[in-house]
């Protein structure tokens, strides 16, 4: 018996829905697969190889549970390409190619000026663009979209990076990058809070690489980028294409490796091409929003495959990198007085972002008014933010940073426990109190648990210590070392 009947379609259908998302159904089922289901058996036809390997990988569990919802009892689920569906996505792809075509040979022809008046000079013809070997033969959406982009862009250069304490070692590395690509630490990991430069210094990489060696072909590519095109690839049936794109590039930048959380299948993709680069020896640049230590959603091999390279951290500018940054902004109009800039690197606390909005609000209010700029005018036209510059740090703000850092429950460091997974956290905890706010020993203690003095005193002891002998912390299954946790607590505070 075929499902095609509106009842059972539609329950099975709202089963598989309800498992595995609206969204996802829609994607891969709504319109792609047939149902058949034959003496206890459930087939699922689809239209190509692709789609029976990738749905029985990831959704055969789902669509066995919906089948036995629908029909009552266990449910043997295959899936097989069905020579329905194989021919409607091929006259589908056919009639896409043919009118690409068609479009193509109906341009508008050039022609010759009389031969009577004499023609102005001609420019001389483009170069044919190089043609794609079979292999690379993916649906031009795919990647063409992205390469016309990395033509109009406009790219940051490492020569504009504002350099400081915050970001000189990782400034360093990828400077050794550019000059040694593949020589030194691969892969190079950057992370940090929005706003420090991680993008500016992998866009600094992909030009100075291309620069330097005009030969390689370097792939400059979001997570989001690589997760349309492997889901497009799958769709279209075209992985090859896409592995070979990725997997014979000379050095690939990956910007935004957090977005990939939670994307298990994608996670096992790049894992893949991740390897075979590493294997050949090809450079590697990527960059994410933490420590890969502390991003519980990459897998096991991913994490450990980060690790395994050069990981350094970008934090909010100081107040010297602040004034750096002011004044390599200002310059492309007016300069700004020196007086100004420097208040403003010492009453902002924000990233460059903020500084550089900072700067065009006071250019813009002083076109406004008429008047020249500066300290009262600055004043004047950002009230509203310097006012919050300078955020205020309660006990309450750190106990919920801690907890959502170290993925706690809310109120688990004012518990009575004394488990390590808890008594940890909470001495961290206590260490930043004494550093961020004007709280008492007795007050930090009665806010975590009701403790008193001499515990608070004895936390703040302890982290010292770690600090200084720069210690690990066993959480769960991970080992977290303890400046890393301090680091990404503060930057969540003052963000």
């Amino acid at each position: 018996m075929t499902i095609r009947e509106r009842e059972p379609a539609t329950a099975l259908a709202d089963a598989i829905a309800r498992r595995i998302g609206p969204p996802r159904y829609k994607l891969w089922f709504d319109g792609r697969t047939l149902f058949r289901y034959d003496d206890g058996r459930l087939t699922v036809g689809v239209p190509n190889r692709h789609f029976e390997e990738w749905l029985h990988k990831t959704f055969r569990a789902e669509v066995a549970a919906a089948a036995a919802e629908v029909v009552g009892h266990a449910v043997e689920v295959r899936f097989v390409i069905d020579p329905e569906l194989f021919q409607a996505a091929r006259r589908e792809q056919d009639s896409i190619q043919g009118a690409k075509s068609q479009a193509s040979n109906h341009k508008p022809q050039k022609t010759e000026p009389p031969a009577a008046k004499p023609a102005p000079r001609a420019p001389e013809p483009k170069k044919a663009p190089r043609s794609r070997k079979k292999s690379e033969e993916l649906e031009p959406t795919l990647f063409d979209a992205v390469r016309e982009t990395k033509r109009t862009r406009r790219w940051h250069r490492l020569t504009d990076f504002v350099v400081g304490p915050c970001n000189r070692v990782a400034h360093a590395s990828v400077l050794s990058v550019v000059e040694a690509p593949g020589d030194g630490a691969n892969p190079l990991v950057i992370h940090g809070p929005v706003g420090t430069g991680k993008t500016h210094l992998l866009e600094g990489v992909y030009g100075g690489v291309r620069r330097a060696r005009p030969g390689w072909r370097v792939c400059y590519v979001t997570s989001e980028d690589f997760t349309n095109r492997f889901v497009q690839a799958m769709r279209l049936g075209k992985l090859g294409a896409f592995r070979k794109f990725f997997r014979e590039c000379d050095a690939l930048l990956v910007d935004d490796l957090h977005f990939l959380a939670r994307k298990r299948a994608t996670q096992e993709e790049f894992l893949h091409t991740f390897n075979s680069l590493l294997a050949d020896g090809r450079q590697m640049v990527l960059t994410c929003d933490c420590h890969p230590r502390l991003a519980d959603d990459f897998t096991p091999e991913l994490t450990d495959r980060l690790l395994g390279g050069a990981v350094w951290g970008l934090t909010p500018p100081d107040a010297d990198t602040r004034l750096g940054i002011l004044r390599a902004k200002s310059l492309p109009g007016a300069p700004l007085p020196d007086e100004v800039l420097k208040f403003l690197a010492a009453q902002l606390r924000g990233n460059v972002r903020e500084l550089e909005g900072a700067l065009h609000s006071v250019r813009h209010f002083s076109r406004v008014t008429g008047r020249g700029i500066d300290v009262p005018l600055v004043r004047e036209a950002l009230v509203e933010l310097l006012r919050h510059a300078v955020r205020v740090v309660q006990l309450p703000d750190i106990d919920g940073a801690v907890c959502a850092v170290l993925r706690l429950e809310t109120g688990a460091l004012q518990s009575k426990g004394r488990a390590w997974a808890v008594s940890h956290p909470r001495m961290v905890a206590m260490y930043l109190a004494r550093k961020h706010t004007s709280a008492s020993y007795s007050d930090i203690g009665a806010h975590f648990g009701g403790r008193n003095h001499s515990t608070a005193v004895a936390a703040e002891k302890k982290v010292r210590l770690w600090l200084q002998d720069d210690a690990e912390l066993a959480l769960g299954q991970r080992r977290v070392r303890v400046r890393e946790i301090v680091e990404r607590v503060e930057r969540d505070l003052f963000r």
